[in-house]
């Protein structure tokens, strides 16, 4: 069974001793925690309840997925949609700073604070982008992440424009995570599996690579179409 994160204290231990973060990572890490609980007050980027375990909600719940895939995690750029408060985008970026990594959100607000969060960090490998994922220009990237951004057929059907059959497909999800990836057609339902999240119980991490072939076409949704926010 994997050992949940149930703790501050434990997240911070996880990150030092499961990834190695050396104090400098650790002191860029607790200053995006600074900055993000100060923003807050100014647009809602994450649920206030979740300020007192931000490590553990936010931090962890984004730097777990460099340990997710059972095979090695590819070097190159990362793309990560509908990244709203940098999660897990700006977490990677902190704790990777030579991988060049593109966060991608539809609202403004948000990606100005984006910007002012790297620049504060001094992540200078970091892009960040103004824009509806349907509007992105063509470009392939060695990971891509999405947290509870979208179903993961209509995920498919947006993005896989972004991958190619090296690309790593990393995507934090909630309690429905194994039936997002059973609903698939066969073809493709085998090119991906679901992860326990380290810091959720009910959640999982879909993980896979598309492997060739055309993405499936989104079921019709009754009600939500999407889980934004679910993961929030």
């Amino acid at each position: 069974m994997t050992a949940m994160i149930e703790s501050e204290v434990q997240a911070q231990d996880w990150l030092r001793q499961t990834l190695g973060t050396d104090d400098a990572t650790m002191a860029r890490l607790d200053r995006l925690v600074e900055l993000l609980v100060a923003e807050n007050e100014r647009q809602n980027l994450i649920a206030r309840g979740t300020i007192p375990m931000v490590w553990q909600r936010h931090i962890v719940d984004s730097a777990q997925l460099l340990t997710v895939p059972r095979e090695t995690l590819p070097d190159g750029a990362w793309l990560d949609l509908g990244t709203g408060a940098g999660f897990p985008g700006l977490v990677i970026a902190a704790l990777q700073p030579q991988r060049p990594v593109t966060l991608v959100d539809s609202r403004r607000l948000r990606t100005e604070w984006l910007a002012r969060a790297a620049a504060e960090l001094g992540l200078s490998q970091v892009n960040v982008v103004l824009s509806r994922v349907e509007d992105l220009p063509n470009q392939t990237y060695a990971v891509l992440s999405a947290r509870a951004f979208a179903p993961l057929d209509k995920l498919l059907a947006i993005s896989s424009r972004f991958s190619t059959p090296e690309t790593m497909w990393l995507l934090p999800k909630g309690a429905k995570a194994a039936q997002e990836v059973a609903i698939l057609p066969e073809t493709w339902r085998h090119v991906f599996h679901v992860e326990q999240s380290l810091t959720d119980r009910a959640a999982g991490v879909i993980a896979g690579r598309l492997l060739g072939g055309h993405p499936p076409k989104p079921a019709r949704q009754s009600g939500a179409a999407s889980q934004r926010g679910s993961r929030r």
